[in-house]
């Protein structure tokens, strides 16, 4: 074996060696990109980390048994928003109800923003089912405009065959809102 075979050698294990690490590389950076939307996928899928469902009407009918859903909302410091909560509602579950929280824009200037929302207690989420929310699209409050929000709802009645959540008796619907980047628009 020659000093040039040797050299050789080294030099092609060197170029799949640095081939492999690049291909690791762009494999990780590809994961990196691909988590967010994995994640969001399996939570909507799962309801895991209290992520509710989306539903045209609820075709599983109603039960006897009855579920408090109470509301909250919290607004970050960097939008002039105030927020006020619905009502807290009680009644059978499977039955479509609609609440409104209430939104008032302080600002002297057009404000959008947008929520983000979780259900506790989290096993609860895939069971939590909107027909329709303001939280599906960013809201676009004039200055000084008030309006009311509403989200119309319903928990499916497979809650009751879960028997992690035979004792829940209420179940919270949080929301907290963001100033968007497309401010006024």
């Amino acid at each position: 074996m020659t000093q040039y075979d040797s050299a050789a050698r080294t030099s092609s294990r060197n170029r799949r060696t640095a081939l492999s690490g690049l291909f690791i590389a762009a494999g990780m950076v590809g994961l990196a990109y691909a988590s967010v939307p994995l994640y969001q996928l399996f939570c909507q899928v799962t309801g895991y980390g209290g992520t509710t469902q989306v539903a045209a009407e609820n075709p599983k009918g109603i039960i006897a048994r009855e579920m408090k859903v109470g509301f909250d909302s919290n607004v970050a410091s960097d939008l002039p928003w105030k927020v006020i909560a619905a009502r807290p509602v009680t009644d059978k579950i499977g039955a479509v109800d609609t609440v409104n929280f209430v939104a008032t824009n302080y600002s002297d200037k057009p404000v959008t923003g947008h929520a983000i929302f979780n259900v506790s207690p989290d096993k609860a989420g895939v069971y939590f089912n909107k027909i329709e929310c303001f939280c599906f699209t960013e809201q676009t409050l004039q200055p000084g405009e008030t309006v009311d929000m509403p989200i119309v709802f319903f928990i499916d009645p497979e809650l009751d065959d879960n028997h992690e959540l035979a004792t829940v008796k209420e179940i919270t619907l949080s929301y907290t809102f963001y100033a968007s980047d497309n401010e006024g628009s």
